[in-house]
């Protein structure tokens, strides 16, 4: 028998304060993305020091990523705020970054539509099964992560020559992570609302109720 998960909507509310490290953390990583865009953009990506610095501050914002949410689990600062706003300047962060390497001729625009509509996606399905449970990252999914970073990083960089070509495959892995643990998301989106506690609970009223009708229906045929 699969263990029983459970419910997220019976949880007692927050506790953390909503101004703390972690928050802090995330909102810093949504401020600069304007910071970075105008980086790379500037000079119509043409100043090797833009780019630079660009590949600096994108580094540093995927580092905040990485810590803020596992400061929040470790110290009990998990907030509502946090678990919203984090996916929300991770796409932010990460959606500027390609649409501006497409802007400049530097990324294919299908390569940007397709991640973009992943992390999109991934992330209506999170709101979608939340009352269920909370899905957590596979090995795929973080390396998806990892490779897709350095592949941004990389592209941001004014490589040339062999780099400039290492670079498109780092890209590719990344693209086929992408897809591949998207399909992954989705089927274990489709399994966690069909077992579930939450629908577990719904089928067995469901059965109960159909019973009680049947036992219904049955006495007024006897009655009759």
């Amino acid at each position: 028998m699969s263990a029983v998960l459970p419910d997220p909507a019976a949880t007692p509310p927050q506790t953390a304060r909503l101004v703390n490290l972690p928050n802090a953390l995330t909102v810093l990583r949504l401020a600069v993305v304007p910071v970075f865009a105008v980086l790379l953009l500037q000079d119509e990506g043409l100043d090797d020091a833009g780019r630079y610095w660009a590949t600096l501050v994108f580094g540093l914002a995927i580092i905040t990523d990485r810590y803020d949410g596992m400061i929040a689990r470790r110290t009990g600062q998990v907030t509502e705020f946090g678990k919203l706003a984090d996916p929300i300047a991770d796409k932010a962060l990460t959606g500027s970054a390609l649409i501006g390497l497409s802007v400049l001729g530097l990324l294919p625009w299908w390569v940007t539509a397709l991640i973009l509509v992943r992390e999109v996606g991934v992330t209506l399905l999170r709101f979608w099964v939340i009352r269920h449970g909370v899905i957590a990252a596979s090995r795929g999914g973080k390396a998806k992560t990892v490779v897709q970073a350095l592949a941004i990083g990389l592209y941001i960089l004014p490589l040339t020559g062999a780099l400039a070509t290492a670079r498109w495959w780092v890209m590719a892995a990344a693209v086929v992570l992408t897809v591949v643990t998207g399909l992954d998301y989705v089927y274990r989106a489709l399994v966690l609302r069909r077992t579930s506690a939450r629908a577990m609970r719904a089928a067995a009223e469901r059965r109960a109720a159909k019973g009680a009708a049947g036992a219904g229906e049955t006495r007024t045929d006897t009655a009759a």
